[in-house]
């Protein structure tokens, strides 16, 4: 988790191309998904479903909410990315570049 985590800053801030620096955001956002899965796990828990007659033991179930937020987290994910890369295929027809610096150039000479 911490190295997906790593990976994706650095591609976020260090690269110039636009298309890296939003497969740098998916992989951050990969692994805050594994980390709320990582929080969420249970050691000896079952479902999240309760016996008519439970007996000690089937008391320790795990939270099924964390599972929900990551799987809305991932719809979310899916969103933005399908928007950044609508951007990036309009910002390319337009300037005919996807570094950032030569962006910045061309937009200050307007």
């Amino acid at each position: 988790m911490f190295v997906l985590l790593g990976i994706g800053l650095y591609m976020m801030i260090a690269n110039e191309n636009l298309v890296n620096k939003l497969i740098g955001v998916n992989l951050f956002q990969s692994s805050i998904f594994l980390f709320f899965v990582s929080m969420a796990y249970v050691d000896g828990g079952s479902s999240p479903i309760v016996p008519a007659h439970p007996t000690e033991g089937d008391l320790l179930v795990a939270s099924p909410l964390p599972q929900v937020i990551v799987l809305t987290a991932i719809v979310v994910g899916i969103a933005l990315t399908a928007v950044g890369l609508a951007l990036i295929i309009r910002i390319y027809s337009e300037y005919g570049t996807l570094r950032e610096d030569t962006l910045q150039e061309v937009r200050s000479d307007e």
